[in-house]
């Protein structure tokens, strides 16, 4: 029997990643023909991922004890890693969130494997010299805290099943989101290309969205799309961490 029909999903997702990407730079914005076609190969076979597929049960949701209020409310499983990409399954307890984050210089691709996510984009703007001396906000900002201001637009948001196609983000739309766990738990594949790397410029900075004195409600990541808004980068939440927990499915090598 051909080696090929004996490859597990998750491996030939891995390399169609590593091929998509391995020449892929920062600079990258969908404008590559190449580039392009690899990606719609890469989407269909995530859109074909499921649970199963890497031997990882659906959470039950559990009664509230004393353990589960210490545990983490974002468990991360290793899947692979490599120069070009990082591969693993995010999981979500009910009503947990993964808070606003950017991905500086990343591709990326979440596939929802199991419970619903709701997942709000949004995409950095350049800041022009002074715009943010005439913008009041609610509450006050400190003086130190207005080098830490990023201008932005809320580019979308959207709810997303195993049913769904992944979510896909570039360097530069959709790079940064938040993610919440709506209606139990939920888990998803994901996908960074190249991977996290502080030494090389791409560390994970939090943000979290301002109100203007003329605004009119409270605002987050589930605001109205398209709306130009600023962002305060802030250290990571104190309500967030993410654990580790072992990866159960099929071995990736290539």
């Amino acid at each position: 029997m051909p080696r090929d029909s004996m490859t597990s999903l998750i491996e030939k997702i891995a390399r169609k990643a590593n091929v998509t990407f391995k020449n892929c730079g920062s600079s990258t914005n969908g404008s590559n023909e190449v580039f392009l076609e690899n990606q719609g190969e890469l989407r269909n076979l995530l859109t074909e991922i499921r649970a199963a597929d890497l031997k990882i049960t659906p959470r039950k949701i559990k009664s509230s004890s004393k353990s589960q209020s210490h545990s983490p409310p974002v468990t991360y499983m290793h899947i692979c890693e490599t120069t070009v990409f990082s591969m693993g399954v995010f999981l979500l307890k009910p009503g947990a969130s993964i808070p606003l984050h950017d991905h500086p210089g990343m591709n990326g691709m979440l596939k929802v494997l199991y419970g619903k996510v709701r997942i709000g984009c949004f995409d950095k703007l350049d800041n022009p010299p002074g715009a943010e001396s005439e913008i009041q906000f609610n509450p006050p900002l400190l003086p130190n805290q207005k080098e830490s201001l990023r201008r932005s637009i809320h580019r979308s948001i959207g709810e997303y099943t195993e049913e769904s196609g992944p979510c896909i983000l570039t360097p530069l739309k959709d790079n940064l989101h938040q993610i919440d766990a709506i209606e139990g738990p939920a888990a998803f594949l994901d996908i960074l290309a190249p991977p996290y790397d502080p030494d090389d410029g791409r560390d994970c900075h939090y943000y979290k969205v301002l109100q203007t004195v003329s605004g009119n409600a409270d605002k987050n990541a589930g605001q109205q799309e398209q709306e130009e808004t600023w962002l305060l980068k802030i250290p990571q939440p104190d309500d967030f961490w993410c654990g580790a927990e072992p990866y159960p499915g099929p071995v990736v090598s290539f």
